[in-house]
């Protein structure tokens, strides 16, 4: 797989290794990033390990690390999941773990890799996500990397006895034959 970086935003991207799984599970565990996601509920060295053994293993999902040019450290992770061969599609993740990097353009410019990835390597047609409503800068984010939004989910989920709001946005490759 050739090097996806972004030399510009100070980044790169390489596969997830099961030497990443502590670092993962810290990072998911973290309230900063547990309270953007639709899942969170305590994530675990074993949720995770079943996570590669039944998604990265099988090809139905591929994960990434974020990892600063400079020094070669991970700050982040994204992924697609659920990667629907027949109709060219998958869901879309990212979590920006490490605190110092958050705010500073990395997640847009990971996605932005992820979505070449995605177009390029995948042959993916389209790629989608879905968004609590009040994580405002994600959306901000995902939108300058090229997803729009297309639909509104009112009370979609309930998260802590409280209905919240799903935002969801897709990106289309723009070469339809690919």
């Amino acid at each position: 797989m050739q090097k996806l970086s972004d030399r510009t935003a100070g980044i790169y991207l390489r596969p997830m290794t099961h030497d990443d799984t502590d670092l993962i599970v810290e990072w998911r565990n973290s309230e900063e990033v547990r309270r953007n996601f639709i899942y969170q509920e305590p994530f675990t060295r074993e949720g995770h390990e079943n996570w590669i053994a039944t998604m990265i293993e099988t090809g139905n999902a591929v994960q990434m690390m974020i990892c600063g040019l400079e020094g070669d450290r991970p700050v982040g992770s994204v992924y697609i999941r659920d990667i629907d061969r027949r109709h060219k599609k998958a869901e879309y993740g990212i979590f920006i773990g490490e605190a110092s990097a958050r705010g500073r353009g990395l997640g847009t410019a990971a996605a932005e890799l992820m979505l070449a990835y995605c177009f390029r390597t995948e042959k993916l047609h389209r790629v989608y996500l879905r968004a609590l409503a009040s994580n405002i800068p994600a959306i901000r984010s995902y939108e300058k990397a090229g997803f729009v939004r297309e639909g509104y989910l009112k009370d979609d989920v309930c998260i802590d006895g409280k209905y919240r709001d799903i935002v969801w946005m897709a990106a289309v490759n723009p070469d339809p034959l690919d």
